[in-house]
């Protein structure tokens, strides 16, 4: 799938399955459950907007393996040098990044983050808010300079207004690794599929009658459209009047 796609997927993910999510009951000390939920601290509008912008930005980290995809261009030599170090690490493109485990372990480690190291943490923020732009088509075309100081202005200005709205990041770890799981569904859609149970090789893909051809009419023309009418009712839905 096209960058563009797996964001607002992502996204929708998000949307779709932070509130239900939150409402689950945690385990005390005792075994007992608590009515306390898992982010009942951290589902106000603002949060679970920019819930929505980190998880279209994880949404995308899976293709960090992938140095001459249009996002590894986000914050320019840095980013094209962490998907450098992230495609050697994973195998190439479609390798390890793109299954359960790397969702998983992501996950984990960005919530490891957000509790123990708020540097860190902020960090990784800044990386999916770009991301996210990046992939939502935000730059100049054909200027990747450009491009990049255009997403860090936007990237800062975003950061800002969450720090200004006092946005949490209990539910970090939760929106990465959604994001995350988010690419490989999406990408086992595709005529390629992915190595969803890695470090097995074999790939998990539908049949080529069915799957997705990447980037061609469907996935630009109705799919798209679709998928940015979704994020629109279901941001009606969680943040309108009951």
């Amino acid at each position: 799938m096209m960058g563009h796609t797996h964001a607002l997927t992502g996204a929708i993910a998000w949307l779709g399955l932070a509130p239900p999510l939150a409402a689950l009951p945690l385990l005390n000390e005792s075994s007992r459950f608590i009515e306390t939920g898992i982010m009942a601290t951290a589902l106000s509008p603002a949060e679970l907007i920019a819930g929505a912008i980190i998880c279209a930005g994880a949404a995308m980290l899976p293709d960090l393996d992938h140095p001459s995809a249009t996002i590894a261009q986000t914050f320019g030599p840095v980013t094209w040098l962490l998907s450098k170090a992230v495609s050697w690490l994973s195998g190439g493109h479609r390798g390890a990044t793109h299954s359960l485990a790397f969702a998983i372990a992501i996950g984990l480690g960005a919530h490891w983050l957000a509790a123990a190291y708020p540097i860190g943490r902020d960090i990784m923020v800044v990386l999916l808010i770009g991301l996210a732009l990046r992939a939502i088509g935000i730059g100049i075309p054909g200027k990747k300079l450009a491009s990049a100081m255009v997403n860090i202005g936007m990237t800062a200005g975003l950061y800002a207004v969450f720090l200004s709205m006092d946005v949490g990041y209990a539910w970090l770890g939760l929106a990465v690794g959604i994001g995350s799981f988010i690419h490989v569904v999406g990408d086992c859609m595709t005529e390629r599929g992915c190595p969803v149970l890695w470090p097995l090789s074999v790939k998990f893909v539908l049949p080529w009658k069915i799957g997705i051809k990447t980037g061609r009419k469907f996935e630009q023309k109705i799919l798209a459209p679709v998928l940015s009418v979704a994020i629109v009712g279901l941001l009606f839905w969680r943040l309108g009047p009951l």
